[in-house]
């Protein structure tokens, strides 16, 4: 099932994508549902789907990513393939939703790239967690934009603040129940920015399968119900064009994955 947190008539919901209209649950959010198994009862009600507020589908409790996880991104910008997964944290304090604005102050950064990505939602306490078992821990997935900002990245040596500024990581629209995912080595990705495709990617080019990434962290850090991890994106970002390309303000970014859905927003410079 695809689920929604959602805004409808002030009040915030939770229901199950059904066509055009929301069947609405008898839970306060989405992490309630991660946390009980995804059991909760519909409550008989309906929302058109035109008319609600989508928000972020969740707010993780943490947020793990990995770098340069397909071959052609590593190259793309002359980077080395690594040998083990290249993880780093995001704040969640970045996440939006679906049709929220990108924003960034103009002063501080003017290489804003795109990268668009499969996030995974864990659902289950996860620690030491086997290869073989490791899907056993994923209650869904959603899509995910890796905003960065490029200049702040070769600043800083580090990505702490390039990949964590407030607005920089969009989820959503929705999560799809793990159930609805056969096999999550077998999806496109693709990025448009104001309609121009950017990205066309399949997470079947991925380094280190879900599988594997969920092995990896799962040995240094706790998993739980509600982390995210992002699995890294494929090749066509801005900075690899010639000449470099950047969001811009009134730029409209979106990233859609099959199965899943479309996330879209417009970007606005401060």
């Amino acid at each position: 099932m695809k689920l929604l947190s959602y805004i409808a008539r002030g009040r915030s919901r939770v229901g199950i994508l059904d066509g055009e209209d929301i069947l609405r649950l008898d839970a306060p959010d989405i992490m309630s549902l991660i946390k009980a198994g995804s059991r909760a009862a519909p409550k008989g009600e309906r929302d058109a789907l035109a008319e609600v507020r989508i928000g972020p589908p969740l707010r993780p409790g943490k947020i793990l990513a990995i770098g340069r996880n397909y071959v052609e991104h590593a190259r793309e910008l002359n980077n080395e393939v690594p040998s083990e997964p290249l993880v780093f944290a995001i704040m969640p304090s970045a996440v939006i939703g679906d049709g929220d604005q990108i924003e960034w102050e103009g002063d501080l950064t003017s290489q804003v790239d795109w990268e668009g990505e499969l996030a995974v939602i864990i659902g289950k306490t996860a620690r030491r967690v086997s290869r073989e078992d490791a899907l056993d821990y994923v209650f869904g997935y959603t899509v995910a934009n890796d905003v960065s900002a490029r200049d702040l990245q070769t600043r800083d040596k580090q990505w702490t603040r390039a990949k964590g500024l407030d607005t920089f990581c969009p989820i959503g629209p929705c999560i799809v129940t793990a159930d609805e995912i056969a096999d999550p080595q077998d999806l496109t990705i693709m990025t448009t920015v104001n309609g121009v495709e950017k990205q066309n990617g399949s997470t079947a080019n991925m380094i280190f399968t879900v599988r594997l990434l969920i092995e990896f962290l799962s040995r240094a850090f706790t998993l739980n119900p509600g982390d995210m991890i992002l699995t890294g994106t494929p090749s066509g970002v801005g900075k690899a064009a010639d000449p470099p390309q950047f969001l811009g303000d009134s730029d409209v970014v979106s990233v859609a994955i099959a199965g899943i859905g479309k996330l879209t927003n417009r970007c606005r410079v401060l």
